[in-house]
């Protein structure tokens, strides 16, 4: 009998089994696919999540696998390039782009060096019941043709979006809105960048950053609707939405592409209630957002936080279990419902708000408030800090008088 038994051993899943493991219980990590292998979907980390990395002590293992810290933020929304340069707190920068393969790797490692038990490629193919609490899992090895039954006090499904454990227990959703935007990426060697870049331009986004091996990794997204254009013909219109930003196509077309295109349309946007009798959600499993903010990582890393602390005081009689895991969905909700909301107006491309505009227009040309802003937009200071209203209006005279001066 295990304390634990968690399905899907990537993000958020092997962080789940790491933490419980970490707090002395005895946890089963299944991961059905092979282990470790590449994820070709959004891969950067951000807000919440190099903080967190840092203090699991994951984060100098992930600089280690040859991901470069992201110190600059550019962002042109078809205003004008805004940047801010050495972003971070101590030595933590405000973001890391690693490639999953090498992220999952650290993870899974850190779970099972924290004792977690890993039988990699193991496929769960159905679900124990007690009367109508979950209490465990039936599945096979890969390379076996036996099935074996494991049973644990709570069930932990991190098995993504289409998560099995979901299907399996009918989790219902809510905040249900049907996919938006369609994404491509590739990845390109010698392209010069300061680290991380972002371009809004006619209804078209381009996320791109530096990861491992000297990459650059570039991805870019189309309204849903525009999807089977798209696929039709990947590399002329992902270029042609390159081109839209001249200074940075010259710098891709300099650059040479390591490898083919990858993309999808499948991008839901929902929550899941993500606990019932015996059982639990995290990660993309209990809430998935369109990438265009890439909040999944750093979301799945905090709900994890937030889930391993809620299982961990029901195990050990501080709170009943079922009442932790409802104060898990009150804490995850509350941390995510903005930002959710918020991501799905950018993937419909609704326009800037004119303040935002305004304000980026103001802290232009002054690198101190510029980083400010981006730190507080990312949550690395608290927004509060920066948009009090004497902080804005001191920008804003700060602004005015620098117009009225010719600069």
């Amino acid at each position: 009998m295990y304390d634990a038994i968690v399905i899907g051993g990537r993000c958020a899943g092997a962080v789940t089994a790491m933490l419980l493991a970490r707090r002395g219980h005895r946890v089963l990590l299944l991961e059905r696919g092979a282990y470790p292998s590449d994820v070709h979907q959004g891969h950067f980390i951000h807000k919440q999540g190099p903080r967190l990395l840092h203090d699991w002590g994951l984060l100098d293992k992930i600089v280690a696998t040859g991901c470069p810290p992201a110190l600059a933020h550019l962002s042109d929304f078809g205003d004008s390039p805004l940047i801010g340069r050495d972003i971070q707190v101590g030595n933590v920068a405000w973001g890391y782009g690693p490639r999953r393969r090498q992220l999952d790797q650290v993870l899974v490692e850190a779970a099972i060096e924290a004792g977690a038990e890993f039988p990699s490629n193991f496929l769960v193919e159905s679900c124990l019941w007690a009367d109508d609490r979950l209490v465990g899992i039936r599945g096979r090895n890969g390379h076996q043709r036996t099935n074996s039954a494991e049973k644990a006090r709570i069930t932990i499904g991190a098995d993504g979006k289409n998560s099995f454990l979901a299907r399996a227990i009918s989790a219902p959703s809510y905040e249900e809105t049907p996919p938006l935007t369609c994404w491509y990426v590739s990845y390109w060697s010698g392209v010069p960048t300061e680290g991380f870049e972002m371009y809004v331009r006619e209804n078209r986004a381009i996320c791109s950053f530096s990861t491992n091996d000297g990459l650059f990794a570039i991805f870019i997204g189309w309204p849903i609707h525009e999807f089977n254009s798209v696929r039709a013909d990947i590399e002329g219109q992902f270029m042609q939405v390159v081109d839209k930003v001249p200074d940075f196509a010259e710098r891709v077309r300099s650059g040479r592409r390591e490898d083919r295109f990858y993309g999808t349309a499948d991008l839901p946007n929902f929550l899941r209630r993500p606990y019932g009798p015996g059982w639990a959600l995290v990660g993309d499993a209990g809430c998935h957002k369109d990438p265009f903010q890439g909040l999944g990582i750093c979301s799945a890393f905090r709900d994890a936080d937030f889930l391993a602390f809620a299982v961990h005081e029901g195990l050990t009689g501080r709170a009943r279990l079922n009442e932790a895991l409802m104060t898990y969905e009150r804490r995850r909700n509350d941390a995510t419902m903005a930002e959710y909301r918020e991501n799905i107006a950018w993937a419909r491309f609704s326009p800037m708000p004119s303040e935002i505009l305004q304000l980026r227009q103001a802290v232009r040309g002054n690198q101190h408030d510029t980083k400010q802003f981006i730190m507080a937009l990312e949550g690395v200071i608290p927004r509060e800090e920066f948009f009090k209203t004497e902080n804005l209006e001191r920008i804003q005279s700060k602004y005015e008088a620098a117009v009225a001066a010719g600069r």
